[in-house]
């Protein structure tokens, strides 16, 4: 039976600007919610708010309630191992981090092309097995944003692994990149259990373009923009856990209500999701997830992913003056120690770090030419 995740990757701010000002009051609130309402699988990572998540963990969670009321998903930070003596010294800070003496599930994190340096020059898999077998690991798998092809590699090589956390939505189902459809195939061909993230795909799923919240609302009036995602990965087979992120107590509230009344989508349904995604597809510049990866490599300090939400909802809008998202934009760009989009240098680190394989510094460039040139024309 599925089972609905806590997400700990966007937690509420304090301050827009600054990922690590978690506002603990508010994610208090959200765990005591969320417990409440039955469930206790919850996921971070050690780079999540810039290496602040799995701490939020232990100081919202396991210093609250007793370890037999919850369970724990993290993942081993492939982005910064390069050799085999990093993987203990980073493991027990690990287990530091989140207070606790073992992990339900454990995961290497974001297993692709962008973290091949870690996976191809450390024996990470016997790492993660030898911990299962000491006890400090409960269920071993991976996280992956790879296409089909790459998974089933991987799962043919290591049938060690027990599950895998794949990026599945009905806006990336069909989609010839991440092949989501795909993916949960081979899942299955394997016989592994499926954790999925990006429901919502970032928050794009929740807030869909007029056109296609039109069609939605016309087909059933009383069911929320955000429902449709839910019941599209609700009632996938052989998925264990769909993962929701919250920046709000609301939006929990929300992912909640959808959860439990998530029933399957008839085959009209399912013809409008396919006509949603075109639209959505149509209107979306820029596809990123806000996973801020390429934040935390970029040495002009440019919070893209900040950028790259500001350049769509303008894009969106079609206005060419004084909007909302380039209101924004200037405040940004008058903060201190930031950098603007044509600060980018073109290194490319960023690149290889994202998951939706966006060529970033080619779209910071249209960023950049949008909002310092064409309609504001200032420099920082």
């Amino acid at each position: 039976m599925v089972d609905l995740g806590f997400g700990m990757m966007r937690l509420p701010i304090l301050d827009e600007n600054d990922f690590k000002s978690i506002d603990y009051e508010q994610v208090n609130k959200m765990v005591d919610e969320f417990m409440d309402a039955g469930f206790k699988h919850f996921d971070t990572a050690f780079i999540y708010h810039e290496t602040l998540g799995e701490q939020a963990f232990k100081k919202c969670v396991v210093d609250r309630y007793p370890r037999e009321s919850f369970k724990i998903a993290t993942k081993l930070p492939l982005f910064i191992i390069t050799e085999e003596s990093q993987l203990e010294p980073i493991f027990t800070e690990q287990l530091e981090n989140c207070g606790v003496e073992y992990f339900d599930y454990f995961m290497l994190h974001n297993v692709s092309g962008y973290t091949e340096t870690a996976w191809k020059n450390v024996d990470l898999y016997s790492f993660i097995q030898k911990k299962k077998e000491e006890g400090y690991i409960k269920h071993i798998g991976i996280s992956t944003h790879g296409n089909a092809e790459f998974l089933e590699e991987i799962l043919f090589d290591h049938p060690e692994l027990e599950f895998v956390l794949l990026q599945i939505n009905y806006l990336d189902w069909e989609d010839e990149g991440i092949e989501s459809r795909k993916c949960l195939e081979v899942a299955r061909k394997y016989d592994k259990s499926v954790m999925i993230m990006e429901p919502y795909k970032g928050g794009f799923l929740a807030d869909v373009p007029e056109e296609a919240e039109k069609i939605m609302k016309e087909c059933n009036p009383d069911r929320s923009v955000v429902s449709w995602a839910m019941r599209f990965v609700a009632n996938l087979d052989d998925v264990c856990v769909v993962l929701t992120g919250a920046s709000s107590l609301e939006q929990l509230e929300e992912n909640i209500r959808e959860f439990k009344n998530a029933d399957p989508l008839d085959d009209d349904e399912l013809q409008i999701l396919e006509d949603v995604s075109e639209i959505i597809n149509s209107n979306i510049t820029v596809d990123c997830t806000k996973c801020r990866y390429c934040v935390d490599t970029c040495s002009e300090e440019i919070d893209i992913a900040k950028l790259f939400d500001l350049y769509n909802k303008h894009k969106i809008l079609g206005r060419d003056d004084w909007s909302q998202p380039g209101n924004a934009y200037l405040n940004y760009s008058k903060l201190p120690d930031v950098g603007i989009a044509s600060d980018c240098i073109e290194c490319e680190s960023c690149i290889e770090e994202c998951p939706q394989q966006i060529n970033i510094p080619e779209v910071l460039k249209d960023v950049a030419k949008t909002f310092e040139t064409e309609i504001y024309g200032f420099t920082n």
